[in-house]
């Protein structure tokens, strides 16, 4: 709450959710927070991919750049939880931590699981999509531990009876079984990037991926691909 934007971002979500209604939450960081984006260039141009996807399903986005685990809790914690009733909510969350913070798997591990223990708590109805964290061109550090947490996140959540629909959407980002650079938007940046955030493209394709389970969880006809 110590930087400008942030405050002003959390407080102008907090508003949007009061507005209301809300029928579906997508929680998560920068990568998230990327659909509220309009280009100019066709990769950094996600508010079509939301319109196509979200649009009229009363949909908020709370992606919060640089957010890692511990920030989306004390988000779920104050207020972003309170007063809403959605049928459903999708959570990538994660890539964070293995950032600056240089937390592991197993921390980051225990940060999801109070994540979604939070949910559960504090909205019992609403249908939870946890999403694996996506793969990244990082460091070799980055790589092993993203596969260990998406492991331990599918054994966690990955059977009936978990209460959570886990998907892995790491094989979206690969091309002749390894990560394709283009996937990504942030070596088009300048100055580049290490890849870690989808393109455009990229976030259409993650949407179409999950959208079957998306309309099931919303109980709506499913949206076609862009």
């Amino acid at each position: 709450m110590d930087l400008p934007w942030w405050r002003a971002r959390f407080e102008a979500k907090q508003a949007e959710l009061r507005a209301g209604p809300v029928d579906l939450l997508w929680l998560g960081d920068s990568i998230t927070q990327d659909f509220e984006k309009d280009g100019p260039e066709a990769w950094r141009n996600f508010r079509p991919v939301w319109a196509h996807f979200y649009g009229g399903r009363h949909a908020v986005d709370l992606g919060f750049n640089g957010d890692a685990t511990c920030h989306l809790l004390w988000r779920m914690e104050h207020g972003e939880l309170d007063g809403v009733h959605p049928r459903a909510a999708i959570i990538l969350i994660g890539a964070n931590n293995f950032g600056k913070l240089h937390w592991p798997a197993e921390p980051t591990l225990a940060g999801i699981v109070a994540i979604v223990d939070e949910l559960h708590r504090r909205l019992p109805a609403t249908r939870i999509l946890l999403l694996g964290v996506l793969p990244s061109i990082r460091n070799a550090w980055v790589d092993q531990n993203t596969a260990a947490l998406n492991h331990a996140l599918a054994a966690r959540y990955g059977a009936p009876g978990s209460g959570v629909i886990f998907r892995d959407l790491s094989a979206l980002f690969l091309r002749n079984g390894r990560v394709d650079a283009d996937a990504f938007l942030d070596r088009r940046l300048t100055p580049p990037d290490p890849p870690l955030h989808p393109s455009a493209q990229t976030q259409a394709r993650i949407a179409a991926a999950i959208e079957p389970v998306v309309s099931s969880m919303l109980g709506d006809s499913p949206r076609p691909p862009m």
